[in-house]
């Protein structure tokens, strides 16, 4: 038992892991894509017979190795299934008002490894940017390659969904998940709740956690996400960094 557990961590931390989104789990090798090929030839200058672990990012993942590499082709050879780290519970989305800079970076990086299941970029009253402006400036993709390399750290074999941004009041007339929370500053007006009181209630199937820019939701936001069924609860007494909260 000490010596497969010992294989097993010796594997978690040593192989280089590869993102193969059209390999099917029945195949016997896959083709990496373009960038992950070039990836494994340029930067690891791994070769033939190197012994890989190739993921699809729907939770399937296997230990392979190099097959062959035709110029920028580089084809795997799978050999055994590899158990990946189990995804939460509760399916999870982080639905963000972005950040200044680069903060939303930071934040796509730490939710994919804390095993977020979507993240939910959105456009609030404070917000210093609008939908158009992150489209035209192609900060969707800048996210989503975070959200891969953060995927490959972590050793998840689910990739997260980092989907198209949002304003608040069209989010929030998107049909609701089992459970929908926004977290609010301390000193927010009334009913709003305590993050314990869920230790007392069931786990949903979903829920989507929303959290607000630097300057803080609007009362006017506040008051719509509730009135759309959305609880608001508290962290605690301390006023937190918009980027610390998610």
């Amino acid at each position: 038992i000490c010596a497969e557990y010992s294989r097993r961590h010796s594997y978690n931390s040593d192989v280089h892991r590869f993102f193969a989104p059209s390999f099917d789990p029945g195949d016997e090798a896959v083709t990496l894509p373009r960038e992950e090929a070039e990836h494994l030839t340029r930067v690891l200058r791994l070769g033939v017979g190197d012994t890989v672990s190739v993921f699809d990012g729907r939770g399937h993942e296997f230990l392979a190795r190099v097959a062959s590499l035709v110029r920028r082709d580089v084809r795997l050879q799978l050999v055994s299934r590899v158990e990946p780290a189990a995804e939460p519970g509760v399916a999870l989305t982080l639905a963000q008002a972005v950040l200044k800079a680069d903060k939303m970076d930071d934040v796509v990086r730490d939710a994919v490894m804390m095993g977020a299941a979507a993240i939910q970029p959105i456009v609030t009253a404070r917000t210093e940017v609008t939908v158009a402006m992150l489209l035209k400036g192609a900060r969707v993709d800048r996210w989503r390659r975070v959200a891969l390399a953060s995927v490959k750290q972590s050793r998840r074999a689910v990739v997260p969904e980092i989907r198209m941004p949002l304003t608040l009041e069209t989010f929030l007339g998107d049909p609701a998940p089992a459970l929908r929370l926004m977290l609010v500053e301390p000193g927010a007006s009334a009913d709003v709740e305590a993050l314990s009181v869920f230790q007392r209630e069931p786990p949903p199937a979903d829920a989507v956690l929303l959290v607000g820019p630097e300057g803080g939701w609007t009362d006017a936001e506040c008051a719509s996400a509730r009135e759309r069924g959305t609880r608001l609860v508290t962290l605690g007494h301390r006023t937190l960094r918009a980027d610390a909260v998610p």
